[in-house]
């Protein structure tokens, strides 16, 4: 055969062929024409010949391959999306496992019948050889001593089917072991007379027999006393396995065996929580009792019940409330005869306070002062719940205000009693009869209409009425009936808290019940501490507080936050525990905000693009400072620039304080509290800035300006006119020109424009140029002919419309 008829063989007539390198950016196409000869195809030739093959088939060849590609489509997944696909691999994952649970759930009974078809026949089979034994024991005539249990005599039953009663062989090499016979000789055997003749090979011997009868009743008898112990385990929040296992009095393998079972591979260290254990407890057989860290609070939920004969009246606890400037420090300064407003800045209270006064009667109210600014919500709330009667401060020339509807209903939700002092009646224009009709609206009815509630006309000024307010609150205290019983252990409530050079952490607190004294351990919060001193309202040293008074307290480990309990206890240990408890349950939570807040961030930066954050240092000289500014500072955030409050205490600004602000690149806001020496020149080396504030809306309003500064400026687009291309000029070295006529407004050189065609926008950008006759000029009003160049556009059509404006810049602010 020649090379063209191999060639022939390998390559038809019509067949293309692709010559080439690897990596050639070109290759050529070869066919055999009709001669055989190979020529060079192109591309485009190619596929016409494909287009006339296909056109050259035959109806049935058509509707063949017609087929065939509908049978491909419907055989491939292409009309469906991602998520169909995936729900269509979850569904048969699904479907999997449910297979494979049901596998288990067969397998694992057939195991159950296997085994107890198993435990059926052993015991069949024990019956059988009790049976043969005792037959063959009583045609014997053996005696009982020498009577063996079934369980042994298996062995010995199964011998005896074989011929002649020869025992199995045992040993390498089939050797027989009668090691025994040899050693005693010929001796007498009654189990011969059972097994064959004393002329047969030797079998058990009666001692042999009798210790195997024995030993299996020793068994019996360490299984009867060694059953099962059922416990009740007490179950915490968390537990590890070995220790799990403990309690049961399990073994470890098989409490690792369930959880295997469950999907959890487990080790002795490892920490589940109590569902699981709870359901491997069930498994085992034994019961659960649930406990929870916070049980070691219980202790100060359990108060014991008050002996009625233990019981004496105490002062009322009084909080004065309202509107900011309606006087209700001035009339606290009144009724204790001290000017204590003189001290406020700005003549505003900034933190609560509170005072004890006496009375000429002998008498004695414990007053509460509140701040009425907007941002004191969570003093006024706090201050609603400790105490026992409100007295609504309202102004006879300005009436109900914000803050003195938003006291009306702190004081409704705490369910406390209220009277109603009507102040500054001596001022022109006062009319108190006015309060009274406004305070209607808001469901509060004096006794002048008719109503329940209290209302006195008092002045702080000129001390009007004072003595009958005084009464007043005595009434409703002495309709209310309070008593407590002082000879027990302490209970108060913190109403605020503070860090006083060389005294550290003090607190002022109101005891509810039992007396405080000095050298008493009590828990505050997340801290404990002991008395090292206690002061009255007037910074005297005192010994014991007792139901209604309010005290300083200095001995605390750290600050506490306002509004805890304090809770006096005999035991440190205790105290301790539970205080170790609370500090660990703050530090989670604490975490979990963070994690909140960083992934709060995340997604809001993601919404709403690069968000603009200003972080803060907040130092405040009392904790109620803290947190109204911190609420304040809360609400001012927007989804584009918010406050982000990285470090807030108690106490003076320190050089940490500084070195957080510099590496932060934030701003340091001290409430009346200074920076120290050294703290001051860290900020200025550091170029830190330092803001101190001593009236809260100051503080408020200068950060709102801050904010203000980072919002990006709003751009406004400012409509100026609109022209008509009457005329398109091509001119050498310039480019298209338009001749066009303004139709509305005005256009200005430099505006930016854009290009209508038809109503659609093809071109937005700048005005080149703006021309009158061959003049630049700077603006063409309406009614007025002029020649525009767009920037870097050149496809420009006569009838086409030129819309001209401009972007404004616009601060904006929060």
């Amino acid at each position: 055969m020649n090379d063209d008829s191999k060639e022939k063989k390998t390559l038809s007539l019509k067949t293309p062929v692709k010559v080439g390198r690897a990596g050639d950016v070109k290759k050529k196409i070869f066919q055999r024409d009709d001669s055989g000869h190979l020529r060079v195809v192109s591309p485009g030739a190619l596929q016409q010949q494909r287009q006339e093959g296909r056109q050259n088939l035959t109806d049935q060849e058509r509707a063949s391959r017609v087929k065939i590609l509908a049978r491909a489509a419907q055989s491939n997944d292409f009309g469906k999306t991602d998520k169909e696909f995936i729900k269509g691999l979850e569904a048969k994952e699904q479907s999997r496992k449910l297979e494979e649970s049901q596998k288990e759930v067969e397998l694992k009974k057939s195991q159950e019948e296997r085994r107890r078809i198993a435990e059926e026949d052993r015991k069949r089979r024990e019956a059988e050889a009790r049976r043969k034994f005792e037959q063959t024991a009583k045609q014997a005539g053996i005696s009982d001593e020498v009577a063996v249990e079934p369980s042994t005599m298996t062995s010995v039953a199964g011998s005896m089917q074989r011929p002649g009663g020869v025992p199995a062989k045992k040993g390498r090499g089939g050797r027989d072991s009668n090691r025994f016979q040899k050693r005693r000789g010929n001796s007498f055997n009654k189990a011969k007379l059972i097994l064959g003749d004393a002329d047969s090979e030797r079998q058990r011997s009666e001692a042999s027999v009798r210790r195997a009868r024995q030993k299996d009743r020793m068994k019996a008898m360490a299984q009867d006393t060694q059953e099962k112990v059922y416990r009740e385990v007490i179950l915490p929040e968390t537990i590890m396995v070995g220790d799990l296992a403990n309690r049961m009095s399990e073994r470890l393998q098989d409490v690792i065996k369930k959880l295997m079972q469950m999907g959890i591979m487990a080790t002795q260290q490892m920490i589940i929580d109590a569902d699981t254990a709870e359901l491997i407890i069930h498994e085992l057989g034994h019961s659960v009792k649930r406990v929870a860290e916070s049980d070691v609070e219980n202790i100060l939920k359990d108060e014991p019940a008050e002996d009625v004969a233990l019981l004496k009246p105490r002062p009322p606890v009084v909080t004065v409330m309202g509107h900011v400037d309606h006087g209700k420090t001035s009339l606290l300064d009144a009724l204790r005869a001290t000017d204590v407003a003189a001290g406020e800045a700005g003549g505003i209270t900034q933190h609560i306070g509170a005072a004890l006064i006496h009375l000429k009667n002998g008498k004695a109210i414990t007053f509460l002062d509140t701040p009425g600014h907007e941002a004191f919500t969570a003093l006024r709330a706090r201050g609603a719940i400790v105490t026992d009667i409100v007295v609504l401060v309202v102004a006879a020339d300005d009436g109900i205000q914000a803050q003195t509807i938003e006291a009306i209903h702190h004081a409704k939700a705490a369910n406390v009693p209220m009277v109603v002092a009507i102040n500054k009646c001596d001022k022109p224009g006062a009319d108190p009869d006015r309060v009274r009709q406004e305070l209607l609206r808001e469901q509060i009815v004096v006794e002048q209409l008719g109503g329940e509630v209290q209302s006195v006309e008092v002045s702080a000024k000129s001390k009007l009425n004072l003595e009958k307010l005084e009464e007043a609150i005595l009434l409703q205290a002495e309709i209310l009936d309070l008593k407590a019983n002082p000879n027990t252990l302490a209970r108060g409530v913190v109403i605020e808290s503070k860090i006083e050079q060389g005294r550290g952490p003090v607190a002022t607190v109101i005891v509810k019940k039992g007396t405080l004294n000095v050298g008493d351990i009590f828990v505050m919060g997340s801290s404990i501490g002991k008395v090292r001193a206690l002061l009255d309202d007037h910074g005297k040293p005192i010994k014991h507080a007792t139901p209604g008074t309010p005290a300083e307290v200095l001995g605390l480990q750290a600050l506490s936050e306002a509004g805890h309990d304090l809770v006096v206890l005999e035991n440190e240990s205790k105290a301790r525990e539970i205080a170790d408890y609370r500090l660990r349950k703050k530090k989670e939570s604490d975490m979990a905000k963070m994690r909140r807040g960083t992934m709060e961030q995340m997604f809001a930066n993601i919404k709403s693009g690069a968000q603009k954050n200003l972080p803060l240092i907040v130092k405040t000289d009392v904790q109620g400072s803290l947190e109204a500014l911190l609420a304040a500072f809360d609400k001012m955030g927007t989804a584009e620039v918010k406050a982000q409050v990285l470090h807030a205490a108690v106490g003076p600004i320190t050089e940490s304080d500084v070195a957080l602000a510099s590496s932060s690149g934030g701003i340091i806001i001290g409430f009346n509290v200074r920076a120290g020496a050294n703290a001051r020149q860290n900020a200025k080396r550091d170029s830190v800035d330092i803001r101190y504030y001593s009236i809260i809306y100051q503080a408020i309003d200068d950060l709102k300006n801050l904010l203000s500064g980072l919002l990006a400026p709003e751009e406004r687009e400012d409509y100026l006119g609109v022209l008509d291309i009457r005329e398109v000029f091509k001119i050498t070295g310039s480019g298209m020109i338009a001749g066009c006529m303004v139709e509305e407004g005005q256009v200005k050189r430099g505006a930016s424009v854009r290009l209508l065609r038809d109503n659609v926008v093809i071109y937005e950008g700048k005005l080149r140029q703006l021309k009158r006759f061959k003049e630049d000029v700077r603006e063409v009003g309406v009614g007025y002919e002029c020649g525009v160049q767009l920037e870097r556009f050149e496809d420009i059509k006569v009838g086409d419309k030129v819309e001209c404006f401009e972007i404004k810049t616009i601060a904006r602010s929060l």
